[in-house]
């Protein structure tokens, strides 16, 4: 046999065993999951996946975040809190109808995504509202958002920055224990 018989068949042995070790670590790997960005749960570790998330442009005052909420899990899941790199101030908003006219105010008992169901978030209806924008959100930037489960869960996302007209529901932030403040308006 020659050297160069020897080598392709060594070469040749080699990329079998590569093969087989491949194949092997892709089957029956029972380790945990590894962790998302920043420590967050992996995906399919997450209670809720969202989709086609995004932010109303503000440069300033008041804005909203809009998408898809879905539960990927056999049980209810509640939204109780939202935080956001973009606002220091979040609340759960609800559009509802107060003396005829449509009024945004914070959802009492936060939203409610039902096991293997959605909720949308979106102008008109529920959504995930900034109070005070401190860092402006521009067409196309995008904006961290973090929700707090009622229980004591969180998950991070990122929503971008869209343009958009429509809304200008007046904001009603009284509510029964709450003490009244002017209502402001908002095109969200």
């Amino acid at each position: 046999m020659t050297v160069g018989g020897n080598r392709r068949r060594a070469w040749g042995l080699g990329s079998v065993l590569a093969a087989a070790v491949l194949l092997l670590g892709a089957c029956g790997d029972d380790a945990e999951p590894e962790a998302g960005p920043s420590g967050s749960p992996p995906a399919a570790a997450r209670p809720l996946v969202v989709k086609d998330m995004w932010v109303k442009t503000a440069t300033s005052g008041m804005s909203a975040a809009y998408g898809t909420l879905m539960n990927t899990t056999g049980a209810d899941v509640t939204v109780v809190k939202a935080t956001s790199t973009a606002s220091p101030t979040m609340e759960l908003h609800e559009v509802a109808t107060v003396d005829g006219k449509m009024v945004m105010r914070p959802k009492e008992g936060g939203f409610t995504i039902p096991a293997g169901g959605s909720h949308e978030l979106e102008p008109g209806g529920d959504h995930l509202m900034m109070m005070d924008v401190r860092t402006p959100v521009t067409a196309g930037t995008e904006v961290t958002i973090t929700l707090t489960f009622a229980d004591g869960g969180t998950m991070e996302f990122t929503a971008l920055g869209k343009d958009f007209a429509g809304g200008n529901e007046s904001y009603q932030p009284e509510m029964p224990g709450m003490s009244a403040s002017p209502s402001m308006s908002m095109g969200g």
